[in-house]
């Protein structure tokens, strides 16, 4: 093997230590990042510089370092978390997705995304139901007016049932949702999930854990509760899933009255509309679902 030639990095020492003495000074003179690049030599150090560059962005991978460069602001970022578990019949996502694809058509969500400001909106859709099914349905999508708007709606129109049967776990759903933020190239504003369904957390993480971190990242969590198989579902939305600045529950009675209360909802989310946040969990409610929980047996956890 061929020994390297180090007389350059030799003469440049030899250079430093000559001015040294020729201007009695002292020897910190040079500065240890000075010394180390006489030592290396300008030539190891610069590919030192390139191999370090290029370790970077291998560790990153093309897609992360294009997100960081092409990343930028929108007025809001929402997901909508649509419950797929065994509660759901297909009749009733039908009558989900319908909603949700009708409130982007109304002209009072195309106001509210023109008004919230001039960055529009971005959306994307999970489906999810037990610990270990949770679904992205549809990327992330831009929407600034009318004409995206119905491009959307159309986009939750063509999108089929991806997940069916299983528990539901409101834990696990909330967790998958706020991971998605992370994954985008958008940097909103606001931060929303939206989180519909019809029943409480069965197995899993128990959602007011989830929901405390993920208020703590600076995401708004609200809820749609759907009182058909439970009357009662919202006061356990409001205490155990919801939370963040403004966050609030809407209520639809049954799987025909989701259209009207999605696009209640939808408007005060898009436009920010201020809202009393709720107070925290009523200490005979919080008691009563944690013994719940335990008289159940241990939960999984995700």
């Amino acid at each position: 093997m061929k020994r390297p030639n180090h007389s350059a990095d030799r003469t440049l020492l030899a250079s430093f230590a000559s001015a040294d003495r020729n201007k009695k000074s002292p020897r910190n003179r040079f500065s240890a990042a000075a010394l180390s690049a006489a030592r290396l030599g300008f030539a190891g150090l610069a590919a030192s510089v390139m191999t370090a560059t290029a370790s970077l962005s291998e560790s990153l991978g093309p897609e992360t370092l294009q997100q960081i460069a092409q990343e930028r602001t929108v007025d809001l970022e929402l997901i909508l978390a649509i419950d797929t578990s065994s509660s759901v019949s297909s009749q009733e996502f039908d009558l989900q997705m319908r909603g949700m694809s009708q409130a982007f058509r109304n002209e009072a969500v195309i106001g509210a995304i023109r008004a919230s400001g001039d960055r529009g909106i971005v959306v994307a859709m999970v489906q999810w139901s037990d610990a270990r099914k949770q679904l992205l349905a549809i990327d992330w999508f831009e929407i600034k007016d009318e004409e995206s708007a119905e491009r959307f709606a159309q986009e939750i129109d063509n999108t089929p049932r991806f997940l069916f049967g299983g528990g539901t776990a409101l834990g696990g759903a909330l967790t998958f949702a706020a991971r998605q933020f992370e994954k985008n190239s958008y940097a909103g504003r606001r931060k929303v999930i939206d989180v519909s369904g019809d029943g409480r957390t069965n197995q899993g993480t128990r959602p007011e854990r989830v929901r405390d971190q993920v208020v703590d990242s600076g995401i708004t969590i609200n809820g749609l509760a759907i009182l058909n198989e439970d009357p009662t579902i919202d006061t356990y939305y409001r205490y155990n899933v919801i939370g963040g600045t403004g966050a609030f529950v809407m209520t639809a009675t049954d799987y025909e009255d989701f259209s009207a209360a999605m696009l209640e909802k939808l408007i005060k989310e898009i436009s920010g509309v201020p809202i009393v946040e709720l107070p925290g969990p009523h200490p005979t409610q919080e008691a009563h679902y944690l013994d719940r929980l335990e008289k159940s047996g241990p939960s999984e956890e995700n």
